[in-house]
């Protein structure tokens, strides 16, 4: 088979994989503190055991045997992370919205286990306690589910301290990462750290807790277009390849031992 038509195989597949991330990084772009995904390229080789031959000795022979070698380079998606950039601010007046500027994440406890996470739209359970849209407990106090006072005043200043009528009642838990890209979306817009990573939790350095905001989704709508666009121009592009690859093949086989 051609290598014309292996390049555009693998070429289409990994614009799909880029279709499929732009379309949800549009469709999450107005989930608060959502984080886009993005992708990077390397390339990849394809080498002949006659490449790695490396006898130079001119007393065995007096010229190359072999061909130089014949390396071919293949653009592969490498990788998949979550951009963790800033988000834009929203001003909503509630009290229980909290929006983290600079490196860092609320800790929530979900049933499979403690959580990262930037959106900070938090509500008061029945008995209490602060949970998160999808009812995750709110960590703070070095682990502890955060349980607020109804009908009071709350207050929580820049360093995630909470107070219940001038008086504190307990603290967030807020911690960073030391290798973002370590972290991996686990749903309900959390993040955990990839099992086998080195990346571990370091504590937050210049965050700060905003009041009354939440943080919107760091996905620009013009630029997750115009790569949409792009990915489609060149899944297309690979598929014509693949026809036109199929075709002459095709040709030589019908017309290869036909005697005129």
């Amino acid at each position: 088979m051609r290598e014309s038509m292996y390049s555009a195989l693998f070429g289409a597949m990994s614009n799909e994989l880029r279709l499929d991330t732009i379309s949800n990084n549009l469709a999450n772009v107005n989930t608060t503190g959502f984080k886009k995904d993005s992708y990077a390229f390397h390339d990849t080789f394809q080498r002949f055991a006659h490449d790695y031959l490396t006898d130079d000795r001119t007393n065995i022979r007096g010229k190359e045997i072999w061909p130089k070698a014949y390396v071919m380079a293949r653009p592969r998606l490498s990788g998949q992370y979550s951009d963790q950039a800033q988000g834009s601010m929203q001003v909503t007046g509630n009290p229980l919205d909290l929006a983290l500027v600079g490196k860092g994440y609320f800790k929530v406890r979900t049933p499979e286990g403690d959580m990262l996470t930037r959106s900070g739209s938090f509500r008061l359970a029945d008995d209490g306690r602060l949970v998160t849209e999808q009812g995750y407990d709110v960590l703070g106090d070095g682990g502890s589910t955060v349980t607020l006072p109804r009908d009071n005043k709350i207050v929580v200043d820049g360093t995630g301290r909470i107070s219940a009528d001038g008086v504190q009642v307990g603290a967030l838990d807020l911690t960073d990462v030391s290798d973002p890209k370590a972290l991996e979306k686990v749903g309900q817009n959390t993040f955990r750290i990839k099992k086998g990573s080195n990346a571990t939790e370091v504590p937050a350095q210049g965050l700060s807790v905003q009041q009354g905001y939440l943080e919107k989704s760091n996905v620009e709508i013009v630029t997750e277009m115009v790569n949409m666009m792009e990915a489609q121009r060149a899944f297309e592009i690979s598929q014509k390849i693949m026809t036109t690859t199929d075709g002459m093949e095709s040709l030589v086989i019908n017309k290869v031992g036909q005697i005129s």
